[in-house]
C-alpha cells in the first residue's frame, strides 16, 4: 500500500460500521446492492482527505466516520454514473457494475438510499466528535451541497449534455469542477469544519480542495487514453467512445499532465502560506498525478 493511502483501513472499518448499523432498515435486494457498492474497495481518496484536512487544521479526534460518509456519497455517484441511462458502464473497480449484478431498479434504488445514509452518518460522526450543533449541521450541508445540483449532480448533467460537443478549456473546467471537483473540495472543507478552523486557513483549505479536484479529473482523462482496462478496473477508452471533450484532446497528454502538476503545486502553495501543508495533504495531492488508476 502506498504511503498516501496508508489510512484506508480506518475508513473501510467506518464504512463497514455504517453498513452493519443500518442494514436491517433496507429491504432486499437493495440492501445487498448497497453493501456491494460500499465494499468494492477503491482508493478512498476523498475520505482520506477529510481525515488529513482535519488533522492539519488541528483536529485531535477520530474523523473516520466523516470520511466514511463522504465515501458513501462517492459510492452512490459511481452506481448511478454506471447506469445505462448515464455512462452505461459494465465494470467498476475491476468487477461488474452494481446494476450488472443486481439489475437497474435495485441499483438505482441503492444509489438513492445511500444519500440519506451518508447524511445520517456524517451527522452522527460530527456529534461523536462533540462539535457544536451548528458545526454538525454545516458538515451535513457541505456534504449535500458537494453532491447536489450545484456540485456533483449538476456537473454530471453538464457532462452528459456536452457529449458530442467540443468544449473550450473554461467550459471543460466548469463541468469537472462540479462533477469531480466539488466532492473532493467538500471533503477537505468538511475536515476543516470538523477541526473548527476559520478565516484564511479555511479559505486555503478550500482553494487546495478546488485545485486538486480539477487535477484529479485531468488525470482521469489522461489515464483513460494511456492506461488499460486491467489497470483502471473499468473500461478504458470510454471518453472517446462517448465522444466527450477531454483534457488530452484539448491540451495533448503532456500538456494535460503539466496542467495537473501545476494545479497540485498551486494547491500546496496555498496551504504552505497558512502553515497547513502537512505531509499527508501533500502526499495525497502528489498521488493524484502519480497514480496509475
Amino acid at each position: 500500500m502506498s504511503a498516501p493511502l496508508a489510512g484506508r483501513a480506518d475508513v473501510e472499518d467506518a464504512i463497514a460500521g455504517i453498513c452493519s448499523d443500518r442494514a436491517s432498515e433496507i429491504p432486499e435486494p437493495v440492501r445487498s446492492a448497497v453493501n456491494y457498492a460500499l465494499t468494492s474497495g477503491g482508493k478512498r481518496l476523498r475520505g482520506l482527505l477529510v481525515i488529513a484536512a482535519y488533522r492539519a487544521a488541528g483536529g485531535k479526534g477520530d474523523a473516520s466516520g466523516l470520511a466514511a460518509a463522504v465515501e458513501v456519497i462517492h459510492a452512490y455517484s459511481l452506481v448511478h454514473d454506471d447506469l445505462p441511462c448515464m455512462d452505461d458502464d459494465d465494470m467498476r473497480r475491476g468487477r461488474p457494475s452494481t446494476h450488472r449484478v443486481f439489475g437497474v431498479p435495485a441499483a438505482t434504488a441503492a444509489g438513492a438510499v445511500m444519500i440519506p445514509l451518508a447524511a445520517w452518518a456524517a451527522h452522527r460522526s460530527a456529534v461523536g466528535l462533540r462539535l457544536p450543533s451548528d458545526a454538525c449541521c454545516t458538515i451535513v450541508k457541505v456534504l449535500m451541497q458537494g453532491a447536489g445540483a450545484g456540485g456533483m449532480i449538476g456537473g454530471q448533467l453538464l457532462d452528459l449534455m456536452a457529449e458530442g460537443r467540443e468544449l473550450s478549456r473554461d467550459e471543460l473546467d466548469a463541468v469537472h469542477a462540479a462533477k469531480t471537483g466539488a466532492l473532493i473540495a467538500s471533503s477537505v472543507e468538511i475536515g476543516g469544519v470538523a477541526a473548527q478552523i476559520s478565516g484564511p486557513g479555511f479559505d486555503a483549505l478550500g482553494s487546495y480542495g478546488n485545485r486538486i479536484g480539477l487535477a484529479f479529473q485531468i488525470m482521469d482523462d489522461v489515464l483513460d487514453v494511456t492506461s488499460s482496462t486491467d489497470k483502471l478496473g473499468k473500461i478504458a477508452g470510454r471518453d472517446a467512445a462517448l465522444n466527450k471533450s477531454t483534457y488530452p484532446a484539448l491540451l495533448g497528454v503532456e500538456g494535460a499532465v503539466e496542467r495537473a502538476n501545476n494545479l497540485i503545486d498551486e494547491a500546496c502553495t496555498d496551504l504552505r502560506s497558512q502553515n497547513l501543508l502537512s505531509p499527508e495533504l501533500e502526499g495525497l495531492a502528489r498521488f493524484i498525478v502519480s497514480r496509475s488508476h
